[in-house]
């Protein structure tokens, strides 16, 4: 049934017409070169194209995923968090007031929709199933929304200085010094490597995007706050990464996930281009050359279209086979 459904969602992006889900994720991936490192500014992606979000809103001007079916309509708050960024970018550009407006709102949902899960720890739930692997039922949290939901927050910190925002932004934190079994989205791995998850599964895939995103989350809460805890937690983020990136290439192409498979989960192109523009990022957050050099080869692959084609026929057949 996982398998029938996701193509069923598939059918229905591709080939029905109409918009989807997929209608948001898919902007091209972009590097903000406004934003610099060290400094609590513009948004390290542009996300221009989720900023002026053609698909569907509530009636207070959430934009709301359309993920067609028995899910339908959905609030997903990664997509809030990344619309809100966007708008934010915007803003600081142009001082547009309908941006800083649109900025806000999504700041205010963020701080309104912090919920307790079951071991206490506040977490933005997605309140939809979703099929991964197994389906994770409603509600379900996730790394990469608590790390997209606080690098929006520490903006609306450091425009407003609102106390608001700093108690929500330090409820969303503690989930990263806690692992999955007590509620929060950090794993150890046997190496003594830490992850942040973007779904919390057993065992765990260590998404490389999500992990990423995850960990710029806890870069700019130690950027508004100057924590020395979250400093230390971002620096072993890094080094797990230093420490696992060759795990994540082919020789042709990146992969999205450490899957644990026997055929490995390549990424797509969109997936690809956006491992490459989160490498940069992180060189230019950190200094460290393993992220422009590894960047760069990737960059290569993608231009190679005998590298694009074996590429896909991967990533058709761990479809075929998993999903």
């Amino acid at each position: 049934m996982p398998r029938l459904n996701y193509y069923r969602r598939i059918l229905s992006a591709y080939l029905l017409g109409g918009k989807s889900h997929l209608t948001f994720w898919h902007e091209t991936p972009e590097e903000n070169r406004n934003a610099h490192a060290g400094e609590l500014g513009e948004y390290y992606m542009v996300f221009a194209e989720k900023a002026d979000y053609p698909g569907a809103y509530d009636s207070a001007g959430i934009p709301l995923l359309d993920y067609h079916g028995k899910i339908g309509l959905q609030q997903n708050p990664i997509a809030i968090a990344q619309y809100g960024l966007g708008n934010y970018n915007l803003f600081r550009r142009t001082g547009d007031p309908s941006r800083r407006k649109k900025f806000f709102l999504v700041a205010d949902w963020l701080c309104s929709h912090l919920e307790k899960n079951a071991q206490g720890l506040a977490v933005w739930n997605h309140h939809f199933d979703w099929e991964y692997r197994d389906t994770l039922r409603a509600p379900w949290y996730s790394g990469l929304a608590q790390g997209q939901g606080i690098s929006a927050l520490v903006r609306a910190y450091k425009e407003t200085g609102d106390s608001r925002y700093l108690e929500a932004l330090r409820l969303a934190l503690a989930a990263f010094f806690k692992s999955a079994n007590e509620g929060g989205v950090a794993f150890t791995d046997e190496n003594g490597d830490l992850w942040f998850e973007e779904y919390i599964v057993s065992p765990p895939t260590h998404i490389l995007n999500g992990f990423i995103w995850a960990a710029w989350g806890v870069y700019d809460y130690f950027l508004a706050t100057q924590d020395h805890a979250a400093r230390e937690l971002f620096a072993r983020a890094v080094q797990t990464l230093l420490r696992n990136l060759e795990r994540y290439d082919l020789g042709f192409w990146s992969l999205y996930e450490q899957s644990g498979t026997r055929l490995p989960m390549t990424a797509s192109p969109f997936y690809h281009r956006l491992h490459i523009v989160q490498l940069r990022v992180m060189h230019r957050l950190t200094g460290e050359d393993k992220f422009a050099s590894v960047a760069d080869r990737w960059e290569r692959y993608a231009r190679s279209r005998s590298k694009r084609t074996r590429a896909l026929c991967y990533k058709s057949a761990f479809k075929l086979c998993y999903y």
